[in-house]
């Protein structure tokens, strides 16, 4: 297992030059900000580590804006980070060389829609919530829902895919295509509104999870769905994980077309009852709805229903309204803050593996035997369904123990990840926290392949550098 991030070699700043400056002063006027406090909340984001601000913050609004800066950066060699809501886990907006912060949360137009394809044109900062407000009315919705209000800019540079991906698939397979500026600041555009194309090499998926280190990616055409004729959601409480995760596995070797498919472990379930007053049984319990017809809803969840009392599953509750709902998924959501409220003035290091669904129970299980050994706080959430999970371990930031014992958790599970072939991240990226378990999963060879693509895309490498692997 390689080196974590502290241990690899730290990159030189690259300061934005005076003539740079001046020169973005007289584009954006007081869109162009050096204040610290700027500054400051675009150099933050919900990762456990602590870099310097960027040099400046830059608000545009336009893909020409976006353009100017870029192509203005690269003639001086000056590093870009995009920004958009801010809710990286991985450390992905950080300027760990300095440099501009490209803020794209103004670029917040719906630009298209239309709704006998399917499908939107969106700007980059538009949010997930914005987007779903706005085709409410049609009929349709968005199903990428990785639980922060995040921008679909930002979604889909890190591969997003959240609680809905267990039927409606990730980011990856809802990006039809993209308006990106590329390093030297020209504008491109990848794909069509067709759903499927067999015109050359597909530009579209590589800048889909390439975490801003290729290109500046400023409006996105995406897949819509038909917002489903009947909706049902069910909570369930087991005598344990094992039995919880065992239950998911049968679910979806059935073939049951489940929509959701949410793992709280009790640490979870008892954070979120006191941040949402639910009252749920503070056990592990799974989470879940159903998408369709009044009728194949109901068989849905009577055949799911049946396989949970198999492993002991009780207190099956059913909030069909969409007040209930609602109230669920939003205490669901809210799992992260509730966890952090629980020991107030910790910091969340998160992880993100995802294994084959056979192999899941096994993971967790001994995932779990070890963090309880440690004695270090933490919570388990996960989109079992298709087989993902996340540990957050609850650290002081004062005692730099918990941090590496939270670290050699960390890293031997994703030892056991990738030993069950699975991966190091199933939906968070790679950013800062993952560049040497990148190198373990995808191989030497793979990474140095990785590294030509962006050379060749960024030759002064000033796009998000030091994120995914170090030049």
């Amino acid at each position: 297992m390689n080196a974590p991030v502290e241990l690899l070699p730290q990159l030189a700043p690259r300061p934005i030059p005076a003539v740079m400056l001046d020169a973005l002063g007289a584009r954006f006027g007081a869109r162009c900000s050096t204040a610290r406090a700027v500054r400051e909340q675009h150099g933050r984001d919900e990762s456990p580590f602590d870099v310097p601000p960027p040099d400046a913050v830059v608000y545009c609004e336009s893909t020409e804006e976006v353009s100017f800066v870029v192509a203005l950066a690269n003639a001086h060699a000056v590093p870009v980070i995009a920004y958009g809501a801010g809710s990286s886990l991985e450390g992905h907006l950080l300027a760990v060389q300095g440099g501009v912060s490209l803020d794209l949360s103004r670029m917040n137009r719906v630009l298209r829609v239309d709704a006998e394809d399917l499908t939107i044109t969106v700007q980059a900062g538009v949010t997930r919530k914005h987007l779903n407000e706005h085709i409410r009315h049609e009929g349709l919705f968005f199903p990428i829902d990785p639980g922060a209000d995040a921008s679909i800019g930002g979604m889909a540079a890190t591969r997003a895919s959240g609680t809905n991906a267990v039927r409606y698939g990730t980011m990856r397979e809802n990006v039809l295509s993209l308006t990106v500026v590329t390093a030297s600041g020209e504008t491109i555009r990848t794909g069509t509104r067709a759903r499927k194309s067999s015109a050359g090499y597909d530009l579209t998926r590589l800048f889909v999870g390439s975490e801003g280190t290729l290109g500046v990616m400023t409006e996105i055409t995406l897949k819509l769905h038909p917002l489903p004729e009947a909706i049902s959601a069910a909570v369930c409480s087991f005598p344990s994980i094992d039995a919880a995760v065992r239950t998911t596995i049968r679910i979806i070797q059935t073939g049951v077309p489940i929509a959701r498919c949410e793992l709280l472990d009790a640490h979870a379930v008892r954070a979120v009852n006191a941040h949402d007053r639910l009252g749920l049984r503070e056990a592990p319990l799974l989470l879940m709805e159903f998408h369709g017809s009044p009728g194949s809803v109901q068989e849905q969840a009577e055949t799911v229903q049946a396989i949970a009392a198999e492993f002991g599953g009780e207190d099956f509750d059913w909030a069909t309204t969409p007040e209930a709902r609602t109230r669920l998924w939003t205490a669901r959501h809210h799992a992260y803050l509730s966890a952090l409220q629980t020991r107030p003035g910790c910091r969340a290091v998160t992880t993100d593996t995802c294994v084959p669904i056979s192999r899941l129970a096994e993971c967790i299980d001994e995932t779990v035997n070890e963090v309880d050994a440690s004695g270090l706080s933490y919570f388990i959430v996960g989109h079992v369904g298709d087989g993902n999970f996340h540990v957050g371990y609850l650290i002081d930031p004062l005692q730099p123990q918990e941090r590496e014992t939270a670290e050699r958790l960390n890293a031997q599970l994703v030892a056991r990840a990738l030993r069950l072939e699975g991966t190091c991240s199933g939906e968070h990226g790679i950013g800062l926290h993952k560049m040497g378990f990148l190198i373990d999963e995808a191989g030497a060879g793979g990474v140095a392949l990785m590294q030509g693509i962006k050379r060749a895309f960024d030759p002064n490498n000033i796009l998000n550098p030091g994120k995914v692997f170090v030049l």
